[in-house]
């Protein structure tokens, strides 16, 4: 059983970090060198794509993760599990209201304060690409030292 949990954790952890980091490194990047109007408009559906994608993943390996730790893999698997299960709160808390803008009904999508949320989202969303990509690392290094 401890090695299924391991195993999931590592597994979704890992596909969440890859994931974000391509928002990160490409897609996004790639939006933003388009004129506002497109950004926006293309930012809106690859979000909503993306959500139970990501945020599925997030809390598989959190859970999978705490899991571990409760069936004795060590301290450090509660500690990869939580680097990884703060993604949730941060996108609720943090950037839940930048998304809730960027989706209002009305906004002008060719606004500079429409830039300025993007941007701002893909700065907020690096936090989320790192917590994954520090969660996964910590995962696979526990497994590789196990």
């Amino acid at each position: 059983m401890l090695e299924i949990a391991q195993f999931l954790a590592v597994l979704s952890s890992t596909l969440f970090a890859g994931a974000a980091i391509y928002i990160n490194i490409a897609e996004y990047p790639a939006r933003m060198g388009c004129e506002t109007k497109i950004a926006a408009t293309v930012w809106a559906p690859s979000y909503k794509r993306a959500t139970f994608f990501q945020g599925g993943l997030a809390v598989l390996s959190f859970v999978t993760g705490f899991a571990s730790w409760l069936l004795g893999a060590g301290i450090a698997w509660l500690f990869a599990a939580l680097l990884i299960g703060l993604v949730v709160p941060f996108t609720f808390i943090i950037i839940m209201p930048t998304n809730h803008k960027l989706l209002a009904p009305g906004r002008d999508t060719n606004s500079s304060e429409t830039r300025a949320l993007l941007v701002k989202w893909g700065n907020l969303h690096a936090v989320r690409s790192a917590l994954s990509f520090a969660a996964s690392v910590l995962y696979v290094y526990l497994l590789l030292t196990a």
